[in-house]
């Protein structure tokens, strides 16, 4: 898993930098400390809610960890480019493209999804903002306590903080775009 190692390792220099134990970092990340050292060890990818928390406690945006190098502007992203964060057997049902990898000075999280019919995980929350579009099949977005059904080119924008879950509806795999932007 050379995703999974490198976004573990990158996230342990940031704790070890701040002279945080695995334990302190998971405490202010609101996250189990098996997460977090299942994570360092490169054992599993978390999910991206577990991520920006991680970021958040670690002061840093999201992207910081999956970036590999700089590009200038502007970031184009050919579909036939789009690299995937993680193997799926560390992802469960998401597989998450990153659409702002190299841009080292951004402020949102730009992401193309796709998202296999399998069992839901739990609601996560975060601080922030996110803006869905889906492209293909159907998505269902439980967001608190009420749940919103969407199909091609039909877009959400929420607050992250209320607890919310994206998941492919209908039995079929769906695909989507999403920018999170989560303040500093």
């Amino acid at each position: 898993m050379p995703e999974a190692m490198e976004l573990g390792t990158r996230i342990a220099a940031f704790r070890e930098r701040l002279g945080l134990s695995r334990a302190e970092l998971a405490a202010n990340a609101g996250v189990a400390a098996g997460v977090v050292e299942a994570v360092e060890e490169g054992r599993a990818y978390p999910p991206l809610g577990t991520l920006l928390k991680l970021a958040r406690a670690l002061g840093q945006r999201p992207g910081t960890f999956m970036d590999d190098h700089y590009r200038e502007d502007p970031l184009v992203v050919r579909a036939s480019d789009r690299q995937r964060e993680a193997p799926d057997a560390v992802t469960g049902p998401y597989r998450y493209f990153s659409l702002g990898r190299g841009k080292t000075d951004r402020h949102m999280e730009p992401l193309f999804i796709e998202v296999a019919p399998d069992p839901a995980e739990a609601p996560s929350s975060h601080e922030g903002e996110e803006f869905l579009i889906v492209l293909a099949g159907e998505v269902v977005v439980q967001y608190g306590d009420a749940v919103h059904t969407l199909g091609p080119g039909d877009t959400m924008y929420y607050n992250s903080i209320v607890p919310h879950l994206v998941r492919a509806g209908g039995g079929r795999p769906a695909s989507l775009c999403a920018v999170i932007f989560q303040p500093f």
